[in-house]
């Protein structure tokens, strides 16, 4: 089981300093991986449903600051060694897919073949109009040919794409990324729709959850990941070598009577959830901490260092 945490690349907590002392906290600590979201802009008016939210509210306002995450995973590579770096997720119908395959090649380059891309379709129609984008519809189908040009981009020596929403030839592309065959696409999104796209189409399966109206408890994941199994197999793939990742909040909190939601409580139960997770072939956990304040993120994140991960890797998770 590998382990990262989402970095606050937007909101009050979104500044240079902050994402340099977390990421390299997070790699001085010995875990694994660093993330950071995918906005362009924000309208004013947004009608669009945000599925993180019960009452769909997105939560960021449009004057607060929201980074561009590929252009601050290239800082992020500046300022560390070894963690890996990830998009958690990229929206990839908002950007012209070869501009999008140069600067992620770019990046692993730069960065030592590092790079996770997390993708997914978007949900925020007014986005899409404010690019001057009419996809909005399609983006599933237009999700599905840019995963595909990626690849080809990333490891032909002659890529040629013919399809609906993209096309090109007679094209020459580098660099390649290092990370051979080529940094892993990993779907975004917690939808049936979703699950076949990371069956079909993946590397990995990067599902957002715990977070109402999207669940994924372990019983519900379960149950999700042998659905995607089970559609990998019918598209003739290996379900074993699509990585399943999760991310969530984690909160360690004393312990309480009645329900508790999974990576919240103790170091104990929040083993014990991990744990959980593994058995339902969970191999990347990615954690949310849910505050403003970096001193406190940097809390929470050594004493899941010190208290959680020595016992799961006694495990053998």
């Amino acid at each position: 089981m590998q382990f990262g945490f989402s970095l606050p690349s937007r909101g009050p907590a979104a500044t240079t300093q902050n994402l340099r002392t977390l990421a390299t906290h997070v790699e001085a600590l010995g875990l694994d991986s660093v993330w950071v979201s995918d906005h362009i802009l924000v309208p004013k008016t947004i009608r669009s449903f945000y599925p993180y939210d019960p009452q769909g509210r997105f939560p960021t306002p449009p004057e607060q600051a929201y980074f561009e995450p590929l252009t601050t995973l290239t800082f992020l590579a500046a300022c560390t060694q070894r963690v890996q770096l990830g998009t958690s997720v990229l929206i990839l119908p908002y950007r012209n897919v070869l501009l999008t395959a140069k600067v992620v090649a770019t990046l692993d380059t730069l960065a030592g073949g590092r790079v996770l891309l997390g993708v997914g379709v978007g949900w925020m129609e007014e986005e899409f109009v404010a690019l001057g984008l009419d996809t909005f519809h399609q983006r599933g189908a237009v999700t599905d040919e840019y995963i595909q040009a990626l690849r080809v981009l990333w490891t032909s020596d002659d890529p040629r794409f013919e399809g609906r929403f993209v096309r090109f030839a007679d094209i020459g592309f580098a660099p390649k990324p290092v990370r051979r065959p080529h940094p892993p696409i990993w779907v975004g999104g917690h939808t049936p729709a979703a699950i076949r796209r990371a069956a079909r189409l993946g590397d990995g399966w990067h599902p957002i959850g715990l977070r109402p109206p999207a669940g994924l408890a372990p019983e519900e994941m379960r149950q999700a990941v042998a659905q995607l199994r089970e559609e990998a197999a019918r598209a003739g793939r290996n379900p074993q070598e699509i990585t399943i990742s999760f991310r969530a909040p984690l909160v360690f909190r004393e312990a309480a009577s009645g329900p508790r939601t999974p990576l919240t409580g103790s170091p104990a139960a929040i083993q014990e959830d991990i744990g959980r997770y593994a058995d339902c072939g969970v191999s990347h956990l990615v954690f949310d901490v849910q505050t403003t304040e970096v001193a406190e993120m940097q809390r929470v994140m050594e004493r899941f260092a010190r208290d959680v991960l020595p016992a799961v890797r006694a495990q053998g998770q």
